[in-house]
């Protein structure tokens, strides 16, 4: 087999948890200064560039199902994951914010960027809002400091994760081996994926063993979610995806297609491909014939079975067993869906 199995609908675990943590996450919004909180409000797609209200398609809402699924995986109810999952929604808007700014992207979710619609600083401003409303969030909950210390590791990864993907831009197109992209992507990406099921754990009560499990295995999960993105970056439909088609190659991401595609024998001429202007067609078509999706998309399997092992070893929470084994199987429903998603 050389592709993932075909995408499924959204579990129903998704809409469970955003129809649980939105109304916490619009009052941690409306402590903001108006201003910033119109621009967060936007982010989110609650309303409009002036505060006019709008139901405009959001994110999946993943990082906030993972902390509550954290909780529930630890026999807690769960209402004591949602301070995780608003503080890691926040985070999520927070990185998106500035990652729009630093690749020069016009549009999120079809709609022009927070930057392009209210300008550079004002979403810069808006970004650190929301960092800092973030860490109150979870400053204030019980439990709240190991939580945030938490937290706090995981944005050094993914500052350290992000930083890393801007300067592979500035290297050679060979100059990036597969393991380095596997440590990016770890960062990156899986950072904030393990830090939002491990904040639910432990705000959940879970051991120290079942929260760095937990972590852990989002960690994995998030690397083979990249690995997707990777795939969606050249292939996928931009009607599906939001993205311009070949995106990724004028950006001159160094991707895992690319960079297995690079080192088989059509590497020289990929390589020129890539160098030329107006040739990303050309180039997406040899990275395929290379190998490259192939290989990413086995690469994003590999990840994927490491983090249902780690979730298969979570020992039942002693508090509710039966729903922590109910959480633990709607965690690896979710992981399936995500690395499956519109291919």
């Amino acid at each position: 087999m050389t592709a993932l199995a075909p995408a499924t609908a959204p579990p129903h675990v998704l809409a469970r948890c955003r129809k649980l943590v939105r109304p916490a996450l619009e009052t941690a919004v409306g402590r903001l200064h108006p201003w910033v909180g119109e621009m967060a409000a936007y982010s989110f797609g609650w309303c409009e560039v002036g505060g006019s209200p709008a139901d405009v398609p959001g994110g999946k809402g993943v990082r906030q199902a993972l902390a509550v699924l954290g909780a529930e995986a630890a026999g807690a109810p769960a209402e004591r994951g949602v301070p995780a999952a608003v503080a890691v929604e926040l985070v999520h808007a927070f990185s998106l914010l500035h990652d729009d700014i630093m690749d020069g992207d016009a549009t999120r979710r079809r709609r022009p960027a927070v930057w392009r619609a209210y300008g550079t600083g004002p979403a810069v401003l808006a970004g650190d809002a929301l960092f800092a409303l973030a860490v109150q969030t979870l400053a204030d909950a019980p439990g709240g400091p190991g939580a945030v210390r938490l937290l706090s590791a995981a944005l050094a990864d993914l500052v350290r994760g992000q930083a890393d993907d801007l300067l592979f831009a500035e290297r050679p197109w060979t100059g990036v081996s597969a393991r380095e992209y596997r440590v990016m992507a770890e960062h990156k990406t899986g950072a904030l994926l393990g830090c939002a099921v491990a904040l639910g754990a432990a705000l959940g009560g879970a051991s120290e063993t079942t929260v760095d499990a937990l972590d852990r295995a989002g960690r994995q999960l998030g690397v083979a979610f990249q690995l997707v993105d990777d795939v969606l970056g050249i292939w996928g439909d931009p009607a599906v995806t939001g993205k311009p088609v070949h995106g990724d190659l004028r950006e001159r991401k160094k991707t895992y297609p690319v960079l297995a595609a690079l080192g088989s024998p059509a590497g020289p001429r990929l390589a020129e491909l890539l160098d030329t202007p107006g040739r990303t067609a050309e180039a997406a078509a040899l990275i395929e014939e290379a190998g490259g999706r192939t290989a990413a998309l086995a690469e994003a399997r590999r990840h994927t079975a490491r983090a249902e092992a780690l979730l298969a070893g979570l020992p039942p929470a002693s508090a509710s067993a039966s729903a922590s084994a109910s959480a633990s199987a709607e965690l690896r429903d979710l992981l399936g869906f995500l690395v499956r998603r519109d291919l």
